[in-house]
């Protein structure tokens, strides 16, 4: 059985901070964004967790292995270097769905996203070490087949970017209400899944239901571990086996 731990990082007062005292440069929006994001994912991904920018202004990650310790040094560092400051959820559960949840939960309790008195909010549980395993982590690793020959060789960037994006719609939303699972892009033609304890078939029907959907092919593996980077790192190994093979699916064995 899985037990994801998810943390969810939210921006205080982000909404209001940017029009005050009047709208401010969106190429500047977009830098602080995409710096504040580059950060997170070094801190965790040092820390062998997955951060993903969803919205940027709110962003998830897996962060198995990662203590309370580790978060509030997080949240301290961001709020000495940037102009904004993080509130910060953790929770754990047997479903992605149910962690994230649970921690978005902790946050909406403290106040608003737009309350201007919400500050560096840290809530939650983490693992204990003692009762981590090395299956608390399931990741699926989605790519579309052919996606060069398909899409990028053939398309202008923007065409082959929409179907890209229509397969990883598909997937995403099959996902969460199928299986509890939370998809993210993550750049190229790739998606990045975070599952329960699902089976082979649980995958195959999937991929069934994009291509039926929107008709774009997708293969996948999947790998399980007691952090996201080892459960991911599984998962890139048995992709390159569908890719040897000519499967849809593989797991890491």
């Amino acid at each position: 059985m899985t037990n994801t731990q998810v943390t969810l990082f939210q921006i205080d007062n982000y909404g209001p901070w940017t029009v005050t005292p009047e709208p401010r440069r969106e190429a500047d929006l977009q830098t602080l964004q995409s710096r504040l994001y580059a950060d997170i994912s070094q801190f965790v991904g040092n820390r062998d967790g997955y951060v993903f920018f969803t919205r940027f202004d709110n962003m998830i990650a897996v962060t198995n292995g990662l203590d309370f310790e580790d978060h509030a040094l997080l949240q301290e560092s961001v709020g000495n270097r940037y102009p904004v400051t993080l509130s910060l959820g953790v929770a754990t559960g047997t479903t992605p769905v149910q962690a994230l949840s649970d921690a978005t939960g902790l946050i909406q309790d403290a106040g608003s996203a737009q309350d201007e008195h919400r500050r560096q909010i840290l809530d939650g549980r983490t693992i204990d070490d003692a009762h981590r395993t090395n299956d608390d982590v399931q990741i699926a690793h989605f790519d579309v087949i052919d996606a060069t020959g398909e899409y990028t060789d053939e398309l202008n960037a923007f065409d082959s970017f929409i179907e890209i994006e229509q397969g990883y719609a598909s997937l995403m939303r099959y996902m969460r209400h199928a299986h509890d699972s939370l998809s993210f892009f993550v750049g190229g033609d790739n998606v990045i899944v975070v599952c329960p304890d699902l089976e082979r078939a649980d995958y195959l029907d999937a991929i069934d239901h994009v291509q039926s959907d929107v008709e774009v092919e997708l293969q996948v593996g999947i790998g399980t571990g007691a952090t996201a980077h080892e459960a991911g790192y599984e998962a890139k190994h048995a992709l390159e086996r569908c890719r040897a093979n000519s499967t849809r699916a593989e797991l890491h064995k």
